[in-house]
């Protein structure tokens, strides 16, 4: 039997992105600062990486669907450009109050990418800026989660909290 894989979860808007709220204009989309420079170093201990994201903006009509999806090619494509290779991106376009299944903090997205990828959860990593993140990852049975904070969030969910994705470097390891 293969070995599982492990791989690095992430949140896109407010980890991989700056969160100005509702982002789906390429011209409004920036980078976070050391998104790429973590990601290559995911990626040279064996990470597989997957974006999951929550997009109530389509359901909300701020934004379309081929809105969502042009801005993830051109995103996947400057991840290419940087020698990153994205696996996957999950999302759901639901509204909270649509108690959907694949909205974290439900693990919908998460588990797909489990089932369909063949990843272990125990040797995993989840990134998020929210607390509904780390709880997705938990309830996919992903343990080791990183929340980024600037205001330092006291809680008991979640593994790390760091200020700056140059800090989580120094916690994944091989």
């Amino acid at each position: 039997m293969k070995p599982k894989s492990k791989a690095l979860f992430l949140d896109r808007d407010g980890v991989i992105n700056i969160d100005n709220g509702y982002t789906y204009k390429i011209e409004e989309f920036k980078f976070c600062d050391g998104i790429f420079e973590l990601l290559r170093y995911a990626q040279k201990l064996g990470y597989k990486l997957f974006v999951v994201t929550n997009q109530s903006g389509i359901a909300r009509g701020y934004y379309s669907e081929d809105d969502f999806q042009r801005l993830t090619s051109w995103m996947l494509k400057e991840f290419e450009k940087n020698s990153i290779r994205i696996e996957k991106v999950y999302y759901c376009p639901h509204l909270p109050e649509d108690n959907c299944e694949c909205r974290k903090p439900n693990p919908k997205m998460i588990k797909d990418a489990i089932d369909q990828f063949g990843i272990d959860p125990k040797s995993s990593w989840m990134i998020g800026d929210k607390l509904s993140d780390i709880e997705a990852a938990k309830n996919a049975g992903v343990e080791n989660t990183i929340l980024i904070s600037v205001q330092n969030q006291k809680n008991t969910l979640t593994k790390y909290i760091v200020q700056s994705l140059y800090d989580i470097m120094d916690i994944i390891k091989a």
